[in-house]
């Protein structure tokens, strides 16, 4: 479980990608709170952009889920697609702060950084993959960094968390290689 104490910053985890030689375009803006709030960056930050889902199944298990913001999402199925016992609900404001030290409006598949404990299941749009930049929240929707996919995926294989890929055209699911 997160705390305060150890809880990054934005800031701590932009030094975190530096020093991991992850590049990263970081531009500040106003509060985002939904994809169509950010629909208005679209000509100053190019790449893929993403919504985020922080879902739980009846058993407790937490997903977060990372998508092409255009991507339908079934949440009535999604569970049976993912391994989720019974239908995903969303995951309450103090949950998500618990688990990924963020706010709601700030979900982003950055804050894994926070789940040391291993905790959140990260399931991926395999959309995204096909990409060369992903556009995430470094942990609060005031800013947005674009990392390439390959220093995208080097942050996860830093912290430790395996996705698992959707591919809603095929309704497959498989571990990314």
């Amino acid at each position: 479980m997160s705390t305060d104490t150890n809880r990054l910053t934005p800031e701590k985890l932009l030094e975190f990608l530096d020093r991991h030689q992850i590049i990263h375009h970081t531009v500040h803006h106003p509060a985002l709170y939904t994809v169509e709030q950010s629909k208005a960056l679209r000509g100053e930050i190019e790449g893929l952009h993403v919504k985020n889902l922080f879902l739980k199944d009846k058993k407790g298990r937490l997903f977060l889920l990372t998508a092409v913001e255009s991507t339908q999402i079934d949440l009535k199925t999604l569970h049976m697609r993912i391994g989720g016992q019974g239908r995903l609900s969303f995951c309450s404001a103090e949950q998500l702060m618990t688990h990924l030290g963020v706010e709601p409006g700030s979900v982003t598949p950055l804050s894994l950084i926070n789940d040391r404990e291993h905790r959140v299941s990260l399931v991926l749009d395999a959309a995204l993959l096909g990409g060369q930049r992903i556009n995430v929240h470094p942990l609060v929707n005031t800013m947005t960094s674009g990392l390439s996919i390959e220093g995208f995926t080097k942050f996860l294989e830093l912290t430790g968390h395996q996705p698992q890929i959707l591919d809603p055209s095929d309704e497959k699911l498989a571990n990314l290689s």
